[in-house]
C-alpha cells in the first residue's frame, strides 16, 4: 500500500532567492512570489506545513502596473474610526510607499491564517538595487515574460 509523502517543518530545506522587479509587472510577479513562499514549486509541496523559500524582491520602485491602472486601481486603509476610510491611487502608492506595493499584492494572494503570516515572513521587499542579505547567497530567480 502506498501512502502520500507529507513533509515535516523540521526536514525542509530552505533556499534564499532574489528576484529583480525592474520592468515587471506587478500582479505577475507576484503570483510568482506567492507560489515560491509557499512552496509550490517543490516536488515536496504539502498545503498545510511551510515548505517554501525566502524570497529577497529589488528594484520595487521599478514595478509597471498595465493600462490605466496607475490612475484606476485604489488602495484603501481604515483608521479604525467613523469615516476614516483613506484612499490612494496606484500611482501615489508606488510613489510614496514603493515597496508596500509589492507586498500588499503579494500578501492577498497567501493563505488568510497562521501559516500565511509564517509565509509572509519569508518575504524581504527593497526599493532599490540593494539588500542586506549577501550572506544567504541569494540564487537569482528569472521571472518569465
Amino acid at each position: 500500500m502506498r501512502t502520500t509523502y507529507m513533509a515535516k517543518p523540521g526536514e525542509v530545506e530552505r533556499k534564499w532567492y532574489v528576484i529583480d522587479a525592474a520592468g515587471q509587472r506587478v500582479g505577475r510577479l507576484a503570483t510568482e512570489v506567492a507560489t515560491i513562499l509557499r512552496g509550490k514549486h517543490k516536488p515536496e509541496f504539502t498545503p498545510h506545513v511551510d515548505t517554501g523559500d525566502f524570497v529577497v524582491i529589488v528594484n520595487a520602485e521599478k514595478v509597471v502596473f498595465t493600462g490605466k491602472k496607475l490612475q484606476d486601481k485604489k488602495y484603501y486603509r481604515h483608521s479604525g474610526y467613523p469615516g476614516g476610510l483613506k484612499t490612494t491611487t496606484a500611482a501615489d502608492m508606488l510613489r510614496k510607499h514603493p515597496i508596500r506595493v509589492m507586498e500588499m499584492a503579494i500578501k492577498g494572494m497567501l493563505p488568510h491564517n497562521r501559516l500565511g503570516a509564517d509565509l509572509y515572513r519569508k518575504l524581504k521587499v527593497y526599493a532599490g538595487p540593494e539588500h542586506p542579505h549577501e550572506a544567504q547567497q541569494p540564487i537569482p530567480w528569472s521571472v518569465a515574460e
